[in-house]
C-alpha cells in the first residue's frame, strides 16, 4: 500500500498485521479522488485554494491512507480517528513516515461517539468495518459533535449498500470497485 500522487507519491504505508484493518486499496483510493478532484459535481475540482484551505476528517481511520492521500494533494489539515492500538501506531508511524506531524491531529476515538470538533471539516472519509452497519451511526454522531461542515463532501466505503441517503445528505456518486462500494454525499448547506 502506498500514497498515490502528491507530494508523497509512492510513500509505502504500514498496516498492522490481521484483519482487524481494512485498508483502502490504492486503486479504490485513486478512483475516489479522481471523483473528488475532478468532478463536475466537487467544490474541489480544478480549485487549487479550496483544496489547500480544506479541514479533512479520516474517521475509522486505520493505516490513514485516505487523510494521509488528501494532504499529499494538497488538503490544508487532517484529523484522524481510531481506537485499535495496532492501527493507531501504523497510523502514527506512516504519519512521521510523511513528515506531516505538524498538519495531523490523532485523536484515539471511536467514530461513532466522537468528541467535539474544536472546528468543522470540508471533506470526511469514513471507512467503517464492513456489515456492522455503522456508517449511518457514525454519520449522525459526527454531524451532531460538529465534525461536519456545512456543504462538506463526505466519502464513505461500505460492504453493503445503505437502504436510503442518511438525513441531512444529497447523494453526489455512488460507485462500485471490486468489493469495495463508493459513496461521496454533500452535507446540507
Amino acid at each position: 500500500m502506498r500514497i498515490i500522487a502528491g507530494q508523497h507519491r509512492g510513500r509505502r504505508l504500514l498496516a498492522p498485521a490481521g484483519q482487524a484493518t481494512r485498508p483502502t486499496a490504492d486503486r479504490v483510493r485513486q478512483a475516489l479522488f479522481d471523483m473528488l478532484w475532478h468532478a463536475p459535481w466537487s467544490p474541489f475540482a480544478e480549485d487549487r485554494a479550496r483544496i489547500e484551505a480544506a479541514r479533512v476528517l479520516d474517521a475509522f481511520a486505520g493505516t490513514g491512507a485516505l487523510g494521509l492521500e488528501a494532504l499529499s494533494r494538497g488538503a490544508g489539515s487532517a484529523t484522524f480517528l481510531e481506537n485499535d492500538r495496532a492501527a493507531l501506531a501504523a497510523l502514527r508511524a506512516n504519519i512521521a513516515a510523511c513528515r506531516e506531524e505538524a498538519r495531523c491531529r490523532v485523536l484515539p476515538a471511536d467514530a461513532t461517539r466522537p468528541p467535539r470538533a474544536q472546528a468543522p471539516c470540508d471533506l470526511v472519509f469514513l471507512d467503517p468495518p464492513y456489515r456492522e452497519g455503522l456508517m449511518e451511526t457514525a454519520l449522525a454522531a459526527l454531524s451532531a459533535a460538529g465534525w461536519i461542515a456545512p456543504g462538506a463532501l463526505v466519502c464513505a466505503e461500505y460492504g453493503v449498500p445503505p437502504a436510503a441517503t442518511p438525513p441531512g445528505f444529497t447523494l453526489l456518486a455512488d460507485r462500485a470497485h471490486g468489493p469495495a462500494l463508493l459513496l461521496v454525499l454533500e452535507a446540507a448547506a
